[in-house]
C-alpha cells in the first residue's frame, strides 16, 4: 500500500513521470480495446458480409438501368424517371456447392416467394455461376456452368465474335469456347463475356480468359478458357431478373407462328 502511494505522488507531482505513465496507459488500453474491436469485428463479419451483399445488389441494380427515357420500375431509393430497367438483381446464398462430377449442381436459399424461377441467371462479383433449373417455396437448384448440359452465349470482349461456353467435364478451371467463327483474331490472354444473345444473362459479364487453342485451316479445333470465378468456392451470389423476358418470348413465339 505504501508503494502504490509513493507511486501514485511520484506521478501526480513530476511532469516528466506523470507524461510516461500516461503514454504507457494509453498504449496499454489502446493494445486492449484494438484486441476488443478485432474480435468483435470478427463476430460482426456475417453481418457486414450480408450488408456489403446488398449494397452490391443494390449498386448492380443501379448499373443496370439504362437511359430511355422512360419511367423506371426500380426499387432503389433515387430519382430514376429517366431510366429504363431492363435487369433486376437480387442476392441470395448457396447452401451446396458440387464441382467434382461430370454434372454439377448448386442449392440457393432463394425459392418462388422470392421471386425466383427456372431459366434465371447466377452470377457473383467475379461472373457467371450457373442458370437456375427447379425451384420450391423456399429454395432452387442451380445448373453450374461445371454442367454438360450448360450452354451459354459468350462473345470476345474486343470484337463482336459470338461462341458458346461449354464445359468438357475435365478441370473445373477451365472451359471451352465453341463455334467460334474461323475469321476471328484471338490470341492467348483475351477476355470472353457474355453476349447477351439470350434472355438470360445481360451482355458484359465476366467470363473468363483464353488459356489456349488450335485451328486448323478451316476452323476452331479448341478453345480453353480459364474462368475468373473458382467454382469450388462460392458463397454470396446474385440472381438476375430480366424484366422483359416474357415480352421477347412472345415477340419470337409469333414470329415462329
Amino acid at each position: 500500500m505504501l508503494e502504490f502511494i509513493a507511486f501514485f505522488f511520484t506521478v501526480q507531482s513530476h511532469s516528466y513521470h506523470k507524461s510516461k505513465f500516461i503514454n504507457s496507459a494509453n498504449n496499454i488500453t489502446g493494445g486492449i480495446y484494438k484486441k476488443a474491436n478485432s474480435i468483435g469485428e470478427f463476430f460482426n463479419l456475417k453481418e457486414e458480409n450480408k450488408r456489403l451483399l446488398e449494397e452490391n445488389t443494390q449498386l448492380k441494380n443501379l448499373i443496370s438501368l439504362e437511359s430511355f427515357g422512360q419511367d423506371s420500375i426500380s426499387k432503389i431509393s433515387i430519382d430514376t424517371s429517366n431510366f429504363f430497367r431492363r435487369y433486376q438483381f437480387s442476392s441470395a446464398k448457396i447452401y451446396n456447392n458440387n464441382y467434382s462430377s461430370r454434372n454439377n449442381y448448386l442449392l440457393i436459399n432463394k425459392g418462388l416467394k422470392d421471386g425466383v424461377y427456372p431459366e434465371m441467371g447466377v452470377v457473383n462479383s467475379k461472373g457467371i455461376v450457373g442458370v437456375t433449373k427447379s425451384v420450391s417455396k423456399n429454395y432452387a437448384t442451380v445448373i453450374s456452368v461445371l454442367n454438360k448440359y450448360s450452354q451459354i452465349n459468350v462473345k470476345l470482349k474486343n470484337n463482336d465474335h459470338f461462341g458458346t461456353l461449354s464445359w468438357d467435364g475435365k478441370d473445373y478451371r477451365t472451359l471451352q469456347l465453341l463455334d467460334l467463327p474461323r475469321q476471328a483474331i484471338i490470341k492467348v490472354g483475351d477476355t470472353v463475356i457474355t453476349g447477351g444473345k439470350s434472355t438470360i444473362f445481360p451482355e458484359g459479364i465476366m467470363v473468363g480468359t483464353i488459356k489456349d487453342f488450335e485451328k486448323t485451316n478451316t476452323t476452331f479445333k479448341t478453345i480453353n478458357i480459364n474462368l475468373f470465378n473458382d467454382m469450388s468456392s462460392l458463397s454470396n451470389v446474385n440472381i438476375i431478373t430480366n424484366l422483359h423476358k416474357e415480352e421477347i418470348q412472345q415477340l419470337e413465339e409469333s414470329n415462329n407462328e
